[in-house]
């Protein structure tokens, strides 16, 4: 794959070589192009793209110039893995890994597909694909070093051929051996997107193909916490550390074909009217492997299933066909269609005992509906509202509804509020399991939908870039592990979080901030979670070298209050309420340092991870028997180059 990307490199300089800044394949926007030559000499018009022809966008997005501005916020992205920023989570020793989450949210990509928690930190949903327009080839990578060995890179290519099509190939690779015995991280993921718009701007589409995959050694946590604790001398060396699992991996990927059209029967100047036709498959899997029985999980031999495979698996697959009627012009958005979905969950190994029976497969036709609603007024007021409704027979009816409304009372001053309601089946990955330790097979097929009502928003002011937001969640039948079991909460569990953003800037130094409280109203021992979760951010940022580069240096830190924390299952990749032999985690800032520099579009960071480490041992865990990583120097390179 790497060579592929060097010839694709190779391609977009060939390119630019001969295009010689010229933009006669591509629109001339005079509003985000220079004319360097308006044709006086002869009659050739010469133009020099500038950053504004340089545009990313979703499929119901609009395009967005791609950000090559050196901010705070950055260094809370380009630093991580998985290039999101992570606030409300905890990472695990390796990166690619995984996560704790301190803060509930609701993952939409989880509904009527398997995909285990601690899997879904780094995956790419049908929202997520972002399409380019350019005007010239255009190259990014994102790389960073990794834990020990190893190394992360993020690169995409994308260039327009002719005025109307876009293709990009994006490529993620991550390889970390970890700091712990046992704990290699492998992820990758494979991107291929297109765009196509007709001149006469009456057919338009969209395509994807992406293949993702999240491999990792499964260590089991320390398994002497007392001994690490103490700050043994023999453990100053991590790979001395003795862990609870050996020869154990855990597998997850997903393959997605995606293509969605639409057409204008009339003139959409006049009449925008369009007719859209949206396909895709959407197949996951996830396997669990170990190279001998492993007393961990077990107690007695009579806790094993006899001859059963050391390896399992289980799988989804999704077939989806929507057609939809659309009316969109400035102010009034509208569109709905039917929608008929194929599904299947099964495992690679059946079970049949004496008190029981996990199916191989369970497959079923649903049909629904989906519908959007986009309405502005006045260029103040914008309301987006989302219905999808489907029936089944095996994973019972499925509702969702989103709805936001966004206004601007006073200029400069912006009001965001929403109400969302999600009525479905649990995960798929709380559906069945099967293993060779009896306590980890499962078939949960009485399971009741999990009723989610969010309500909140936030308030945008311009002083001080501050943004104050809140949320309630009201969760019924609350879904949740207890050691490997799948159980559901007969009372609602109800969550509150209320939290706010803000810069502070003097001169050339900057302070921002975000704080976050939250509290678990009841059901508190089935999602224990932090009461308060933050950050801050001390930094300076100049122009340096006679305005040839620009620099940022700063300190920050995260903290989180003391709280009992669900524990992580390696086999299930998913976190259970704490046993009885769990502990309290939190308590202790975090505190890192970097620098940044940034020579035209190309920044180079180098980030001090867990200073607390140099001067008095790890005491920090990202979950019962997890813990935290050492000092760690990050280095890494953002380079965009822009033929």
């Amino acid at each position: 794959m790497r060579y592929l990307f060097f010839l694709a490199l190779l391609f977009s300089n060939l390119y630019a070589s001969q295009v010689v800044n010229k933009t006669d394949s591509n629109r001339v926007k005079p509003a985000d192009t220079l004319v360097i030559d308006s044709g006086t000499r002869d009659s050739l018009k010469i133009f020099k793209p500038t950053i504004q022809d340089y545009k990313s966008f979703t499929q119901f997005s609009e395009k967005q110039v791609i950000d090559t501005v050196l901010s705070g916020e950055k260094t809370y992205v380009f630093t991580q893995w998985n290039n999101r920023d992570n606030f409300g989570r905890i990472q695990f020793a390796n990166i690619g890994a995984g996560f704790n989450p301190l803060v509930y949210e609701l993952n939409p990509e989880q509904n009527l597909t398997l995909l285990p928690e601690n899997k879904s930190f780094g995956f790419l949903g049908i929202k997520d694909i972002r399409y380019y327009d350019v005007k010239t080839p255009t190259t990014t990578f994102i790389y960073h070093n990794a834990m020990r060995n190893g190394a992360a890179l993020n690169s995409t290519y994308t260039q327009n051929i002719g005025n109307n099509f876009n293709f990009a190939l994006e490529y993620m690779g991550l390889r970390s051996q970890g700091i712990y015995s046992n704990s290699l991280a492998a992820n990758n993921n494979t991107v291929f997107s297109g765009h196509y718009i007709s001149d006469n701007l009456k057919y338009e589409a969209f395509a994807h193909f992406i293949h993702q995959n999240v491999n990792n050694q499964e260590y089991g946590g320390i398994a002497n916490e007392e001994l690490f604790r103490s700050d043994a001398d023999a453990y100053d060396n991590r790979a001395n550390v003795e862990v609870n699992l050996q020869g154990v991996t855990s597998q997850f990927s997903a393959r997605r074909y995606y293509f969605s059209h639409q057409f204008a029967p009339f003139d959409p100047v006049k009449y925008p009217f369009k007719i859209r036709h949206t396909i895709y498959h959407q197949g996951n899997k996830y396997r669990f492997s170990q190279d001998a029985l492993q007393d961990f999980f077990y107690d007695t031999p009579s806790g094993l299933v006899p001859g059963f495979s050391l390896s399992t698996g289980k799988f989804s697959n999704n077939l989806s066909n929507t057609v939809s009627l659309v009316l969109d012009n400035e102010r009034f958005r509208i569109d709905a269609g039917v929608r008929h979905q194929l599904m299947t969950l099964g495992v690679t190994e059946p079970l049949n005992l004496a008190d029981l029976s996990v199916p191989s497969e369970i497959r079923e036709n649903r049909i629904g509906a989906v519908g959007n609603l986009g309405v502005d007024l006045w260029d103040r007021i914008a309301l987006n509202s989302f219905l999808e409704v489907s029936r089944g027979e095996q994973f019972g009816n499925y509702l969702q509804s989103r709805n936001q409304l966004r206004f601007e009372p006073v200029e400069g001053y912006f009001v965001n509020a929403k109400v969302n309601f999600q009525s479905a089946a649990p995960s798929f990955n709380y559906h069945l399991n099967t293993s060779p330790y009896k306590a980890y097979n499962f078939y949960a097929g009485d399971l009741k939908n999990q009723n989610v009502l969010e309500i909140g928003g936030n308030v945008n002011l311009k002083w001080f870039e501050t943004q104050v937001f809140a949320n309630y969640f009201r969760i019924d039948n609350y879904t949740y592990f207890r050691a490997a079991v799948p159980q559901q909460s007969d009372t609602p569990l109800n969550i509150s979080q209320i939290g706010g953003d803000a810069t502070f800037r003097y001169g050339k130094f900057g302070l921002s901030s975000r704080l976050l409280f939250q509290k678990t109203l009841t059901n508190s021992d089935l999602f224990p979670a932090p009461d308060f979760v933050g950050r801050v951010n001390l930094f300076f940022q100049s122009k340096a070298f006679k305005n040839a580069a620009e620099i940022q240096t700063g300190v920050k830190g995260h903290f989180f209050t003391k709280f009992g924390s669900r524990e992580y299952s390696p086999i299930l990749n998913e976190f259970t309420v704490p046993g009885p032999q769990g502990y309290q985690i939190g308590g202790i800032p975090v505190i890192d340092a970097y620098f940044n520099l940034k020579v035209k579009r190309m920044f180079f960071f180098i980030e001090g991870q867990h200073l607390n480490t140099l001067i008095d041992n790890n005491k920090i865990f990202t979950a019962p028997y997890y813990p935290f990583y050492d000092f760690r120097l990050n280095i890494g390179i953002v380079w965009y180059l822009i033929s």
